[in-house]
Formats: C-alpha cells, structure tokens, sequence
C-alpha cells in the first residue's frame, strides 16, 4: 500500500454527465469509446454509482480454461497498473531465475590475515539482498571475526558495483509529495536495513519537539528547526518535514538536523529515510566489528573489488521464492525493484551486448524475451522499474491476462499463486472483502497510486471454477473512489454460475 495526498472527488456536474453517458451507452443509443465489446450492465452500473467515466476502466476476464471467452473492455487500451506490475516481474523472475535463486553478500579480501590481523582492505560487495539488516550483517562479521581475524587495518571498501549505475538513488528525482517514506525507497545492490531509519517524534502543547533515532541513541537530532502547527496528530505526514543529515567531517560530530512542522500534543514512531547511506553502512560495520571484539581502522570508500580478490565469508539470502512470497503479499516496492534489477544482472552476464547500458534496461529486455517466448504480444507494454510504482509505465488487461494465464499454468504456479493476497484474509486485502462471498475465493495482488487504483489475479465463481480477472482505473477521482467500484465488480464475476 502507498501512501499519498488526498484527492478530490469530480464536481457533481460532471459525475452527472458520465452517469447520463453511461445510461445512454447501456442501452445502445451511443457506442462505447474505444471498446471492442459491451460494458457489461454490472460493471456499468458499478462505475456509475462511483461516478467515474467508462473510459477510465479496463477489464478482462475469463475462465482460466477458456481465455477466448468471458468479458473486456479496452482490454487492449495502454493504462499505468500501478502495483499489479508485480505480477509481470514475478512471473519473469521465477521462471528465468529460478525459485531456488539467492542473493549473496561477500566479505572479500586482495591479502592473506596473518595473526588475526588484515593489512589489506575489507571489501562488502552487495548482491541485491533486500532483507539485508543489521542482525544479518552482525552474523557476517561474527562469522568473520571467528575464522581468526580480530585486527582490518585496511579500512573498508562498501562495492555496490553489481548493478549499473550504483546508486541511482542519487539522481532520482522525487516520485511524489512524500519522498522520505519506505515505499519510495530506490535501492541498491549492498541496502542495509531497507535504506530507512526508525525516528521518534513527540510534541507537547508548547516548546522544542523531541526526537531520537532509536538505533542510534548517540547520534543527535536537531529540531531546533520544527516549529509547531495546529494539526491534528494523524495529519503529521502531510506537514512538511526536511532532514539534513551532517556526517561530521573535520573532526565534527555527526547530527541529524530536522526542519518543518510537527502538530502539537503528537507522538509518532516512523521509519523514514534520514541517514547519509554509505556513513550508515560504514558506521554499522565499525560498531558491530567493535562489539564482536575486534578493531577497525583506515578509510572508508565506495569501490570494486578486484578480480583476484578472495571471498572470506559469505551471506546467502532467501531463497527467491520466499522472498516472493511476502513481497507480493505485503506489496514491497523495493523488494520487486531488486528482484527486476536481478533480472538485469543476470540478462547481463548472459546475453552480449553494450556493457554501459543501465540495469533496468537489460531487465526490460529480459521481460521482452520471456513474453516473446511464450507468445504473448504486448505492443503496448511500457516498464519501468518493475514494481509499479511509476507514472509512465504503461501495461494492457489483455496482456496481464495473458500474464496471469501463463504463470497459473506455468512450471512455478505454485510459487507465484503464494504470493496473492487472500481476499479478506492476509496482504493487502486482509481488509477487504471480509464478510462479502468472495472472501477466501480470489487470489489477487492490489495497485494503487494518485490517480490509479488495479486488482488483478485469480477469482472463483458459484461453480468453483477459476476466472482470470484483470481490472485497472486510471482517473484523478480512482484513489477516492474506485476500491469500491472495482470490489463491486469483483462481487459480481464471483457470482457468476
């Protein structure tokens, strides 16, 4: 789920003029725009009651066993999906890296330890591991410091060079209103505890706020610049808040300083995005290194580990399919952009081609290839960052169907199926459909942004049999009113018998 401004309905004039639309296309005097088939009176009338326009909507659905029949509407029409993307990156993932495939996380040398002391520098090369965290590096560097060495005099080298360009991060522009949140995390190859930071805000009804960064109670935070605002405390989001992170070069302390407004009388406990990464990285290293008994000295720097380089110790992740499993589930942004990065990687390693060309570029050729191979056009298809949280990706109904029709029936269904929410039960939809007959009966991964809101997977009807549904909303109104609107649908196709 993201998080985003709020919306404003349309003005009544013209959700009165689209229901009139609407009316008139039920019953044949005006033809659908841009539709090959017949709104269906349901789907008509669910749009209606929400106020949104025909053309706002793709739909396709059929039963899985008979994809020539069932319903669309502009099933054909290029629409932003939002996070039923997943859905495509998933499917490509599992069958070209396979659901055993793991990332891993080295600890690599050019020397030899001699006596428990490393003269040359420690290199942390990154493989792409989302869930990489402190305890999980804490287990590295313990297994390390266990093999004999106790003394790096080298200092230490963060390599993040697994995918191009290493921190895009850096020349990302903002996606939306509220950059600091997880959801909009741009990650890299070596990301240490999802790139966010849990911060600790309290306000009284007058005098400084207070913070403190839990993980880090030595480092200071400045609100010197937080003035406060009469706003109610759920609110605080949405008022503006600038950190400036100082990492203390020339001999200074490092301080977090933060800037904006804060309401009064609020507590509020966050992760966010605050601290500088590579001082974060190396800081965590130095500490923990510390802990386990041993000493760090020299430089910290960004860099490539060299060819000759030795693995001293190494971290595998998850593997995919478990990964998948929860990502999907919960709807995990930077977990799908790595795995869409992973399919870069690879693509690079095994396909020639322009060594300069970026990450995501090989991993949308990689996506290509997989639909070309199992004959699904999709001339429409825009990608992005594999995640859906985009604005310019562009995707069909008929090609996500064609999607979802090839990963049911595909070698690894039953790891792609674990990962759609349950309707009324876990992931995004644990709160909806509760109570409703589609409860426990559709398996189906959510999108939402500004103006887009999608449900796309598996729904079984009366009969038990199993429909292919895709249904996406591009309108400035969807945030604000079309999860109802498309669950109504939902509640209809389930009814079929």
């Amino acid at each position: 789920m993201h998080r985003r401004a709020p919306v404003s309905r349309p003005p009544r004039s013209r959700r009165l003029a689209q229901a009139a639309l609407l009316a008139l296309s039920c019953v044949g005097l005006i033809a659908p725009a841009q539709a090959a088939s017949k709104l269906p009176p349901p789907v008509a009338a669910a749009l209606q009651r929400a106020g949104l326009p025909p053309e706002a909507l793709a739909l396709r659905a059929f039963p899985l066993d008979r994809p020539q029949a069932g319903y669309a509407w502009q099933a054909d029409k290029p629409m932003v999906p939002g996070s039923v993307a997943k859905l495509l990156t998933a499917a490509v993932a599992l069958d070209q890296l396979g659901p055993n495939a793991r990332t891993r996380t080295d600890l690599l040398s050019t020397g030899i330890p001699r006596e428990g002391v490393l003269e040359t520098p420690l290199y942390l090369r990154g493989g792409g591991d989302g869930e990489l965290d402190s305890a999980a590096l804490w287990q590295l560097l313990r297994d390390l410091r266990q093999s004999g060495v106790r003394e790096l005099r080298g200092g230490l080298v963060l390599d993040r060079s697994l995918f191009l360009p290493e921190r895009e991060d850096q020349q990302a522009p903002d996606f939306d209103e509220t950059p600091l949140f997880p959801y909009n995390v741009v990650p890299d190859a070596l990301l240490l505890d999802g790139g966010v930071q849990l911060l600790e805000l309290a306000s009284g009804a007058e005098g400084p706020v207070q913070a403190r960064l839990p993980a880090w109670p030595e480092l200071p935070v400045d609100t010197s610049g937080l003035s406060l605002a009469e706003a109610p405390c759920r609110h605080w989001d949405v008022l503006p808040l600038q950190p400036r992170f100082e990492p203390g070069q020339g001999g200074a302390a490092p301080r977090l300083r933060l800037s904006g407004r804060f309401p009064v009388e609020c507590r509020v406990s966050q992760a966010l995005q605050l601290l500088d990464r590579q001082w974060q990285l190396g800081e965590t290293v130095r500490q923990l290194w510390q802990s386990l008994g041993g000493t760090l000295s020299g430089e910290l720097r960004s860099g490539r580990a060299p060819a000759e380089a030795r693995v001293l110790q190494t971290r595998w992740g998850r593997p995919l399919a478990e990964v998948l499993r929860g990502a999907l589930k919960r709807s995990d942004n930077v977990q799908l952009r790595l795995v869409y990065l992973r399919l870069g990687e690879q693509a690079a390693a095994a396909v020639a081609g322009d060594a300069a060309l970026p990450t995501r570029e090989r991993a949308a050729q990689a996506v290509q290839r997989w639909l070309t191979a199992h004959e699904i056009a999709a001339p429409e298809l825009v990608p992005d960052n594999g995640a859906g949280l985009s604005r310019s990706e562009r995707l069909s109904a008929d090609t996500l169907a064609a999607v979802i029709r090839q990963a049911v029936q595909g070698r690894h269904a039953p790891d792609w199926l674990a990962g759609l929410p349950l309707a009324g039960v876990d992931g995004t939809l644990s709160r909806r459909f509760q109570g409703s007959p589609v409860q426990g009966r559709a398996r189906l991964k959510t999108g939402t942004l500004r103006n887009v809101v999608s449900l796309a997977g598996l729904v079984q009807d009366r009969r038990g049999r199993s429909w292919v549904l895709v249904l996406m909303l591009n309108d400035e109104a969807a945030l604000w009113v079309g999860r109802p609107a498309l669950d109504r649908i939902v509640d209809w196709l389930a009814g079929q018998s």
